[in-house]
């Protein structure tokens, strides 16, 4: 039986080898000398995390956490009148996902939900189209507006309001655009939204 020390909080990875079936062998740290388990439970613990997520013991196993990796892009592909329930809350609706690793961006209510607390970098660019109106895009972190952009050229055709940031997001917050001033009545084609976890924390 192998065991590994657990100070601390840990991240915990249990293998159960060949439980009631024989012997299992693996190569140790040295690669000369085998390890045998004979129906143990081998449970690798590590206080310190890598930041990418994994988790890597003594013995050199590395593991990566399911939730390491979030991304996700979203565009709007289509130009037509905003629909009654972005006109009642003035979220920003996007209708094509491009990237959604970890499928934390809920396309319908344009929302990402964050799955774990970590440092976040987000992104948008919000196009007005013959709309002579200056507008204003907050985006929020859950009913909170933490950045703003504005758009507001009466002389050009499309004009983008654009901005972008790193966050300290906790798990299960919501992170969505809001439009705080104008309409974009015109449509708002080939406008963007996008992020992605920096590291956790």
């Amino acid at each position: 039986m192998v065991s590994a020390r657990c100070p601390g909080l840990c991240a915990m990875l249990a293998l159960t080898l060949l439980l009631g079936c024989g012997v299992a062998s693996s190569l140790g740290q040295n690669d000369t000398e085998p390890i045998v388990l004979e129906g143990k439970c081998l449970v690798v613990c590590d206080s310190n995390p890598s930041s990418d997520g994994a988790v890597t013991s003594s013995l050199g196993i590395s593991v990566r956490s399911a939730g390491a990796k979030v991304a996700f892009s979203a565009v709007r592909g289509t130009n037509h009148e905003p629909s009654e329930m972005s006109n009642t809350s003035m979220t920003i609706y996007f209708d094509q996902v491009l990237v959604n690793i970890g499928n934390h961006f809920d396309l319908k209510a344009s929302v990402f939900l964050a799955p774990r607390r970590g440092i976040y970098s987000f992104s948008f660019h919000v196009v007005k189209v013959y709309n002579r109106q200056t507008i204003q895009v907050n985006l929020m972190q859950n009913d909170y507006p933490v950045i703003s952009a504005f758009a507001g050229d009466q002389d050009v055709t499309r004009e983008a309001a654009s901005n972008g940031v790193l966050l300290m997001v906790e798990r299960e917050d919501r992170v969505y655009l809001k439009l705080e001033r104008g309409t974009l009545m015109g449509g708002w084609k080939y406008s963007t939204f996008s992020g992605f976890l920096v590291f956790p924390l």
